[in-house]
């Protein structure tokens, strides 16, 4: 009974836990509700009042309501609106001012009360109430535009423009932003009151300056057909404005209005105005406009000869407040090279060459080497002249701080230059030269790539040779020498480089350089000493993988007969066996799934049914564990989740030492008692 007790407050635990034959998701349930939702049974009962004693009783018993929502909250300005809106539905304007005031005396700095409340009174054509409440908003509060427009819009709605110009100038005497203005000029303009606008605009560009409100004046006297005015505008916003404050949006208007009127050479002349006193960064558009001009109105010279001018002064401008901004100098050069001029680019490469970076830090240098590179090439290929390239590639060469650092792309350069002079020796030269005193891996692989090409195998291998002594680490280089001795056909050769190569105490890619020896072993039909090459990786490592590859060696043998290929599954079989029993003893459960993966794999191919289950029963059970976090410190502890991975094997042996300790220890206690006794 105790039991039922406890057990009788807790919901049952639910025994067959697999997925129902029916599955009914979350959005069926949601539609089922939604379609059977049942309507509201209660409705509100309407009031039916029949004579003027219940009509007192329901608005005294509504206004009392509204006393008290604001009495408990005076602040809230929505109570107050709602009061007044019902006062005014029962047509007790009086009442409905009455709360309009009470609720100005508590908030008068609320928008929304004041429009509400010249509402009103415009709505019940009480014009004199709606012109003093709008003139006391606008006294009280004249920064809001709202309270202006609907005291302008109700004052020409009932015909009354003189008082609508009154209010206008009333607002414009606190200087507002641009849209009134504007509105006050289009009011003017309904009335074609032009000379009014045109005072108004005057007035305008007198306050708000800008150069968009300059050119809206300059369009509408455009529009009525005032041009001198129109021109006289521009240049007195050209002048007022400076040469500080000059816009390029005013000189394209104003070039544009030139241009319309057929005036091209004024319009060329503004043009040339602006780009001369224009910054590039200001004058983008000012330029495009002017090139646009000169495709319509002028002759391909002159276009071309201004845009060069403009960029070649930006280009000086911007090299004399930075001489060591190497991009610059590439656009003027690019400059240069589209016009054609040699005496003009050679010029302009000599003073670019002469900027010598601050620093012998080799990233200062990177760009400053390519202008270099483009001297010697335009010098090569533009102008032909061979003597001159080959004394910029030298006086390149002897600039460089060799020292510290170099650039194997300007020797190779250099030496190919040389070659395309059938100067082979001069070539060699210097590419030994640069060896001697700077090598790299790069002039390496250069110098050799060179004499490949010239089928010089005998001085291939003796750069090989010196490229190893230089870079003993480097396994590429030991691959690509391997390569060059098999390619000729000189097996033992490029078997003796192999075994230099993994002899060597330091190398940076030790698994390249095994998998090729392994790769050439394999392609030479040598499985003896493949098999060999394989026991001995295993014994400098026993990475997971390389037990794979070795397995499946075994198996992409190509055997005679059915007994062969027997053995070679055995022999992988064995050494599946083998790294697993490694795996097990290192404890490293991720390669161990690895491994069995792989074992599964082979068993499902070559294996019975006794050798699946065998690798079926090592496989591992996934246990989600947590674990503190490296991050994580004394004040706060971080706990993570991760897998973990529990084999059989590792079970059996956890519980066979529990019973040794467990033994030992009845042992001992039995040892103890003996003892007393």
């Amino acid at each position: 009974m105790d039991d039922k007790r406890k057990n009788a407050g807790r919901p049952p635990k639910v025994k067959n836990k697999s997925a129902a034959p029916i599955q009914i998701t979350a959005e069926q349930i949601l539609r089922e509700a939604h379609d059977r939702r049942l309507e509201p049974v209660h409705s509100i009962p309407q009031q039916k009042i029949a004579d003027l004693e219940e009509l007192s009783e329901f608005r005294q018993r509504k206004r009392k309501e509204f006393e008290d929502n604001i009495r408990k909250n005076r602040l809230n300005i929505s109570n107050w609106l709602k009061y007044a809106a019902w006062e005014e539905s029962q047509m007790e304007l009086e009442r409905a001012r009455s709360v309009y005031e009470r609720a100005l005396d508590v908030e008068w700095r609320n928008v929304a009360i004041w429009l509400r409340y010249a509402e009103m009174e415009m709505k019940n054509r009480s014009v004199n109430h709606s012109r003093n409440i709008l003139d006391r908003a606008v006294t009280l509060l004249p920064r809001v535009d709202q309270f202006w427009y609907k005291y302008t819009y109700m004052e020409e709605t009932l015909g009354d423009v003189p008082k609508a110009r009154n209010v206008f100038e009333r607002w414009l005497k606190w200087e507002p932003d641009e849209s009134a203005w504007l509105a006050y000029v289009k009011l003017e303009l309904r009335y074609s009151e032009n000379d009014r606008a045109r005072a108004i605009y005057e007035r305008f560009v007198s306050v708000h300056p800008e150069p968009k409100n300059w050119i809206k004046w300059a369009k509408f006297e455009e529009e009525h057909n005032d041009l001198d005015k129109c021109r006289e505008i521009y240049t007195e916003a050209i002048q007022y404005l400076g040469d500080e404050n000059l816009d390029q949006k005013v000189l394209v208007a104003f070039a544009k209005f030139e241009i319309k009127m057929k005036e091209y050479e004024r319009a060329r002349v503004l043009f040339k105005y602006g780009l001369d006193r224009l910054p590039k960064s200001k004058s983008e558009s000012l330029y495009n406009q002017y090139t646009n001009f000169e495709k319509q109105y002028g002759d391909t010279e002159g276009i071309e000869n201004v845009v060069v001018g403009k960029r070649r002064v930006q280009y000086e401008e911007e090299i004399e407040a930075n001489p060591t901004n190497y991009d610059v100098w590439f656009d003027y050069v690019k400059l240069e090279e589209s016009v054609g001029e040699v005496n003009r680019i050679q010029d302009v490469y000599e003073r670019a060459i002469a900027q010598v970076p601050p620093a012998d830090e080799k990233r200062y240098w990177r760009r400053y080497i390519y202008l270099w590179i483009n001297y010697a090439l335009f010098e090569e290929l533009e102008t032909e002249d061979i003597e001159k390239t080959r004394d910029i590639y030298n006086k390149c060469i002897q600039l460089i701080p060799h020292k510290s650092f170099t650039f194997a792309k300007i020797w190779l350069l250099f030496a190919k230059f040389e070659i395309r002079q059938m100067n082979v020796q001069a070539a060699r030269k210097l590419l030994g030269r640069a060896i001697g005193h700077c090598p790299k891996n790069k002039l390496f692989k250069g110098y050799i790539e060179l004499e490949m090409q010239l089928r010089e195998f005998d001085r291939c291998r003796t750069l090989y040779t010196k490229y190893l002594e230089f870079n003993p680490a480097n396994c590429s280089g030991w691959i690509k020498f391997a390569e060059l001795e098999k390619m000729l056909g000189e097996q033992d050769r490029c078997r003796a480089i192999f075994e230099l190569a993994i002899g060597q105490p330091v190398l940076d890619m030790p698994e390249l350089l095994w998998k090729a020896y392994i790769d050439f072993e394999i392609s030479e039909e040598e499985y003896e000493k493949t098999r060999d090459l394989y026991q001995r990786l295993l014994e400098r490592t026993e990475h997971v993988k390389v037990y794979i590859s070795f397995a499946q060696f075994e198996l992409s043998i190509p055997y005679d007969n059915d007994d062969d290929t027997q053995q070679g599954v055995a022999r992988s079989r064995q050494i599946f066996e083998k790294a697993s029993d490694r795996m097990k003893q290192k404890e490293l459960k991720e390669e161990r799934v690895l491994l069995l993966e792989a074992w599964k794999d082979f068993e499902e191919n070559y294996g019975t049914e006794e050798t699946q289950k065998v690798v079926k029963d090592k496989e591992p059970k996934v246990v989600k564990k947590r674990r503190r976090a490296e991050d994580s410190t004394e004040d706060n502890v971080i706990w993570e989740e991760y897998f973990d991975y529990i084999f059989p094997d590792d079970q059996e042996q956890s519980k066979n030492l529990k019973l040794l300790q467990m033994a030992q220890a009845w042992q001992a206690k039995n040892q103890a008692t003996t003892e007393q006794s």
